[in-house]
């Protein structure tokens, strides 16, 4: 019996799953700064995010850490910590770690030792001694208790702090991993397989690379907020009997971003922004070529809700220029991209576009689901997607494409 081109491509990738199913997991080894401080000072909770499990690990760093603080009589306080270094997601090799820091602050009314806990930490607390009294342990001349340690997600196993090398500095970056540690996702990264009109698979690669690494990464100057951007999609034919790629487009893009240039004093409301230029082109040559630039505005307007998710509304304004009139590409799909998105933490993430041009518009839906949260335990996501409209490839631009659903894995959501 002839088993079809589709379903052999869907055996295998179930297989690819289940040998990666043993998934990597990464480990946030938390401790205080210092540890006295006095009543309603700044307090620093550093944290090593450490990589020893034989695999090489992408995490993003909460931006915000809850918990409360607890004093000798029992009074409890709301503890919050504000992420102050960069909160794109790290890259980590096997065996390596990386240093991140969150900022809060100590009771105005407390004295004498406090404990705190930190949300995602069982049985976890941390010491300061608030006040002029000197701690115990200093004064005995014993050494400072270890850091505890906080599991980054919940299906993950503790690691012991010894690991975490927490005994001494980190050692100066290589090159390497200053160049490792200046990139980081921008677009969407998937693979995806559909079906109509035959066996297809849709993926994109996108990272961004920043120049200049900021001193202070809680307060960037102006330079530290430029982006070298590169985004490749590819629309490949599986059923035909050579497998050929229908269409590709090459995206480079340089650009100004800044996720939150204006908060409100609850940290609910944001307004960000990302500007700059970008070229598309599909590296064909003849009547197949197709290329055009734009310079774009997009505005970022967030909001974050209680139950730990962000609703993002981003519109994407865009003038062409240097582009062959003749090609006409605008009068399908518009001058605006509108993009919105809503994402739970560790969770569910929504996202929509739609373009609207005089003679076509164009609607893309997704959804991603961690796949840690499912019977795989395994990094990525599950991937779906829907596209209809014109736009799919740069090649086809003006040609209407018909509906299309693909279910895949996105590394990037």
């Amino acid at each position: 019996m002839h088993v079809p081109r589709f379903l052999r491509l869907c055996s295998l990738s179930i297989l690819c799953l289940l040998i990666a199913a043993p998934a990597a997991r990464a480990e946030l080894v938390l401790r205080l700064g210092s540890p006295q401080a006095a009543p309603g000072a700044t307090v620093e909770l550093e944290g090593l995010l450490v990589n020893d499990t034989g695999n090489p690990l992408s995490s993003t760093m909460p931006r915000e850490l809850n918990g409360q603080w607890t004093d000798a009589q029992g009074r409890v306080t709301p503890a919050h910590f504000e992420l102050r270094t960069s909160s794109d997601a790290t890259n980590l090799p096997t065996n390596t770690f990386t240093r991140t820091a969150w900022t809060g602050t100590v009771p105005a009314t407390a004295q004498g030792l406090l404990t705190l806990t930190v949300q995602g930490a069982d049985d976890t607390l941390l010491a300061l001694q608030v006040g002029d009294a000197p701690l115990l342990a200093h004064a005995a001349g014993a050494q400072p208790a270890p850091p505890q340690q906080v599991v980054l997600n919940d299906s993950a196993t503790p690691i012991p702090a010894t690991g975490a090398q927490t005994g001494a500095a980190p050692a100066a970056l290589s090159p390497f991993e200053t160049f490792r540690n200046a990139l980081s996702p921008y677009d969407p990264i998937y693979f995806a397989l559909g079906r109509t009109g035959g066996t297809n698979a849709r993926f994109q690669l996108s990272f961004k690379y920043r120049p200049f690494s900021p001193a202070d990464p809680a307060h960037p100057g102006f330079m530290d907020n430029w982006y070298l951007g590169y985004t490749q999609t590819s629309l490949w034919d599986l059923h035909s009997d050579s497998i050929p790629f229908i269409d590709t487009t090459y995206n480079p893009s340089l650009f100004w971003a800044q996720e939150s240039l204006v908060e409100s004093a609850d940290k609910r409301w944001a307004f960000g922004l990302n500007a700059g230029v970008e070229h598309k082109s599909n590296g064909k040559d003849s009547d197949d070529s197709r290329s055009l630039n734009d310079a774009y505005l997009q505005p970022e307007f967030s909001y974050r809700f209680d139950g730990g998710s962000r609703l993002s509304f981003q519109p994407r304004i865009k003038a062409y220029f240097a582009t062959d009139r003749d090609m006409g590409y605008q009068d399908y799909l518009g001058h605006v991209d509108w993009k919105l998105r809503w994402a739970q933490d560790n969770g569910l993430a929504l996202s929509g576009l739609y373009r609207q041009g005089s003679r076509g518009h164009a609607t893309q839906l997704e959804a991603a689901w961690p796949l840690q949260r499912t019977f795989l335990h395994m990094n990525g996501y599950l991937y779906v997607q829907y596209f209809r409209g014109y736009g799919e490839t740069l090649l086809g631009y003006n040609q209407k494409s018909d509906p299309q659903a693909r279910i895949g894995i996105a590394l990037v959501p």
